[in-house]
Order: C-alpha cells, then sequence, then structure tokens
C-alpha cells in the first residue's frame, strides 16, 4: 500500500464516521472500530498518532469517535504534505506494502527487536478485526479495550479457531511483549523470522 493508497483510505474512513454521526445507530461504532485499525496499520509503532491513540482506548466509541477522526485526519494531512519523507529508510511507508513486509526488512537488516513489535503489532490488529468480523466485543463492559489475549481466548470461544491455533497466538503475543518491553535476550532472530511466518500464514487462513 503507497502513500496514495493509505490517505485514500483515510479519507474514506473519516467520510464513512462523518455519515455515521449524522445518522446515528451502530454505524458509528464499526466506523470508529475501522479508523481506529487504519491509523494502527498505516502509522508507526510509537509515533505520536498511535501513543494518542492508545490514550483514547479506554473511552467509549461515542466518547472517543471525534478524536479518534482528527487523529486520523492529521495522519492524512502529515502523509499528504511528505511526512513519510521524514521517516528512517528502513520504514518507508511506500517501500513496505504492509506491516509483515516492513518487519520481515527489519529483520533482514538485522533490527529484530523492531521487527518483532512490528510484526506483533500486525497480528493484534488483526485479531481485533477478527472479533469485529464475528461480531465478539473488543471492549469490556465498562469501556476499556480488551487485551489481545483476552480477544485471542474470545475468538476461540467463538469457533473461529481452535485450541491449538490460540495457543500458538499466546505465544505470538508473549514473544511481542517480550520485544516491546525489552526482553531482547529472551528470543532470536530465527523466532523472530518464525513470527513473522506464522503470523502471515495465519492471516491468510483466518481473514478478516
Amino acid at each position: 500500500m503507497d502513500i496514495k493508497q493509505m490517505v485514500e483510505q483515510l479519507d474514506k474512513l473519516i467520510e464513512q464516521r462523518r455519515v455515521a454521526v449524522e445518522r446515528g445507530g451502530t454505524g458509528l461504532q464499526l466506523a470508529v472500530y475501522r479508523l481506529e485499525a487504519a491509523i494502527d496499520r498505516i502509522a508507526l509503532p510509537g509515533s505520536t498518532y498511535v501513543r494518542q491513540l492508545d490514550g483514547l482506548r479506554k473511552l467509549s466509541h461515542t466518547g472517543k469517535s471525534h478524536s479518534v477522526s482528527q487523529i486520523a485526519q492529521a495522519l492524512r494531512d502529515d502523509l499528504n504534505d511528505g511526512w513519510a519523507d521524514s521517516v528512517v529508510e528502513l520504514v518507508h511507508a511506500d517501500t513496505h506494502s504492509d506491516y509483515l513486509e516492513m518487519a520481515e526488512s527489519l529483520l533482514d537488516a538485522g533490527y529484530k527487536d523492531p521487527s518483532a513489535v512490528i510484526a506483533g503489532t500486525a497480528l493484534e490488529v488483526h485479531v481485533r478485526a477478527l472479533c469485529v468480523k464475528h461480531s465478539v466485543p473488543v471492549e469490556r463492559p465498562d469501556g476499556s479495550p480488551k487485551k489481545a489475549d483476552t480477544m485471542n481466548a474470545d475468538l476461540k470461544k467463538e469457533g473461529a479457531y481452535g485450541t491449538l491455533q490460540q495457543k500458538q497466538l499466546t505465544a505470538w503475543m508473549d514473544l511481542r511483549n517480550k520485544a516491546a518491553h525489552g526482553d531482547y535476550g529472551q528470543y532470536d532472530q530465527q523466532q523472530v523470522r518464525l513470527l513473522i511466518e506464522g503470523v502471515r500464514g495465519f492471516m491468510l487462513k483466518h481473514p478478516a
């Protein structure tokens, strides 16, 4: 997905959210979820956009609707203004079709730790999208977002996949958490490569 496609995707989802606000009803919740997923998918892990979004995840979809849309608009405008040109060359948005390709390129360049974080983020975004597909809530009753391992367990209960697949996802998520929390000695480059290959296969087998 190149920068033009990213901008077009954000434009489309921002407009869908606007229409959903005017019409009311359950369509707003789905529109917000799709905007969140797009920001997670397009923005780099640890970027201002993702950090701002993380601060909103505990709010209900109605409480955060406008703010999520503003983050998406800022990301779209920065992409239009050449934001991607300022990113380190290894992670240029226009040279990677998705998170997994980005993770693979980083791994090939010897950066196993950010590679693991990005691959794990791709998995979490996909798991959240699977929840939406299977009508599994991604928020707790108090409006706070469910953790990835909880969504994983809920998808297994819903029959989206079996126990073995659930356990494999748990292991992948654990590797991602180790990378995110600086436990870099707890895994090696080959394990990260297997993570990327495994997540790619999972996405193909269980499209969202």
